[in-house]
């Protein structure tokens, strides 16, 4: 069996999707989640496999202060820190959700818009609430999950003190002044 035969099967390729897509000369913009982290990649097509032009993990944004988790606020500095790394900004950058559903205001796309925040040119119509952005929505379910001591204790106990709207204004300044 052939190795795209069985990423296919599987459902790990869409391949009608995945040539559309390099059929033009443009790179992509990759974003994938994991459980604790998001990476964000720029991708280039060659003929003997993909090339990796620029990679940020979730877990860089560490040097920056900032506690490393699957959500929304930690894919829009991936994205932002992206865009920092990479330097050919004159092309456009086509986006790769890959098998992802296109939900709005997923953590795909608030990567994605790190990325144009960052001065990438995505050729995509993105939009974003930009509450969820800085993750005032994460506030407010913290504020009302601390009546229910033990909730709040399994759920936020590594998230710092400080409330994470400034904690990620904080880190959207650093990433920024590089």
């Amino acid at each position: 069996m052939r190795v795209f035969r069985k990423r296919r099967d599987r459902s790990l390729t869409n391949y009608k999707r995945r040539i559309a897509l390099i059929k033009g000369d443009a790179e992509r913009l990759v974003v994938r989640k994991t459980n604790r982290s998001v990476i964000v990649q720029i991708v280039r097509y060659e003929p003997d496999g993909d090339k990796i032009i620029c990679s940020t993990d979730a877990r860089e944004l560490k040097k920056y202060g900032w506690e490393t988790r699957c959500n929304i606020p930690t894919a829009y500095l991936s994205g932002l820190l992206t865009s920092k790394k990479f330097k050919d900004r004159g092309r456009a950058i086509v986006f790769d959700i890959g098998l992802y559903k296109p939900i709005k205001d997923s953590v795909v796309f608030a990567a994605a818009k790190g990325c144009v925040d960052g001065g990438l040119q995505v050729a995509s119509n993105i939009e974003s609430n930009q509450d969820r952005l800085s993750g005032k929505h994460i506030s407010a379910f913290m504020e009302k999950a601390s009546s229910e001591k033990e909730k709040y204790k399994n759920q936020f106990s590594k998230y710092s003190v400080k409330s994470i709207e400034e904690k990620f204004k904080e880190v959207k300044e650093r990433i920024s002044k590089e």
